[in-house]
């Protein structure tokens, strides 16, 4: 019984340790029924006179993660939006959800070409199937208002990706705040890319400051350190780890994070880039990492990741803890 629920509360993501602690206190389980109702609200019926209504819950205390198949980069993918064929995107969006993933990131690419359309395309192609928040990822901005409009919010709020601040991207913080969606912000400046964690944490204050003009709650946005090649950048690699802790000493409350994992392992052998990607993911997590653009399709790097924040207390422990 224990099992089933807790695979049930990982899968919609709801708080594990408050509502497993009340699996454990019911005195009869014998009429303690569990399931979920499509209004967002969680009903616990303890017995035959009792009903407790909890709100569903779309946050994690863990890790949020982030799919990042749905990628005009992928070949599967770029056919099936040149041609507006939904099983292709509704599978890989399904897949992912199921695996475990909070958000469906969604890249078009610069769509310079009807991204408007391809956007709202795409964004009610994968919600039809699937109800998941979806992270908006373009650089078109007339494409990314369309997404934002298109987009059901009752499954959780849009994330944008991404602003940074390159004075062109700001755009992105007017439409987080007009549409009151969550944002990542990537430390990206005017120029070269940053040289290390301190000036990533500059360009991470000014972005603040242009959020805060715009009206973006810091709650809402998820700072960027910038992941690069491991293999070309090595040093890069350990300056993204040091500036997503210092990210944190930004704003109380702690700053989010967010990085693109799988730019690690850009350029190393195939055979070699999920061990440095799940590797990578938990020296980020050690330091406070929030979320995680990834593949939860990779099982090994998922299971690294649960087990991780169950290391960091993020996750209740139970024997089954790697099939929620």
């Amino acid at each position: 019984m224990h099992q089933g629920c807790l695979m049930m509360l990982r899968y919609y993501n709801i708080s594990l340790r408050d509502l497993y602690l009340k699996f454990l206190s019911s005195n009869n389980y014998a009429y303690f029924w569990f399931f979920l109702c499509y209004n967002s609200k969680l009903f616990f019926k303890i017995d035959s006179s009792t009903v407790i209504f909890i709100t569903y819950k779309k946050e994690t205390k863990g890790m949020i993660i982030i799919g990042e198949k749905i990628s005009v980069i992928a070949k599967k993918v770029r056919e099936a939006m040149n041609s507006r064929d939904p099983k292709p995107v509704q599978e890989l969006a399904e897949a992912q959800w199921k695996a475990g993933a909070n958000f469906i990131d969604v890249n078009i690419g610069p769509a310079e070409e009807n991204g408007e359309d391809l956007m709202k395309w795409m964004v009610e192609s994968i919600q039809e199937k699937v109800h998941s928040p979806l992270c908006l990822d373009t650089t078109n901005a007339a494409a990314l208002e369309a997404g934002l409009k298109a987009h059901n919010n009752e499954w959780g709020r849009p994330l944008i990706n991404s602003t940074s601040n390159e004075p062109d991207r700001f755009v992105m913080l007017e439409m987080a705040a007009k549409h009151n969606a969550l944002c990542i912000a990537l430390t990206l400046g005017k120029g070269s890319l940053p040289a290390d964690a301190e000036e990533r944490c500059g360009i991470a204050a000014e972005i603040m400051a242009r959020a805060a003009e715009f009206g973006v709650p810091m709650e809402d946005l998820f700072l960027d350190p910038l992941i690069l090649q491991v293999c070309t950048m090595q040093d890069q690699a350990q300056h993204a780890i040091k500036a997503v802790k210092m990210f944190q000493e930004l704003n109380d409350p702690p700053m989010k994070t967010v990085v693109g994992l799988s730019n690690v392992s850009n350029g190393v052998p195939k055979e070699m880039r999920s061990l440095i990607d799940r590797v990578y993911l938990t020296l980020l997590m050690y330091e406070g990492l929030s979320a995680a653009i990834m593949n939860p399709l990779d099982k090994e790097l998922m299971d690294v990741l649960k087990t991780t924040d169950v290391f960091l207390g993020n996750t209740l422990y139970a024997h089954s803890y790697l099939d929620m």
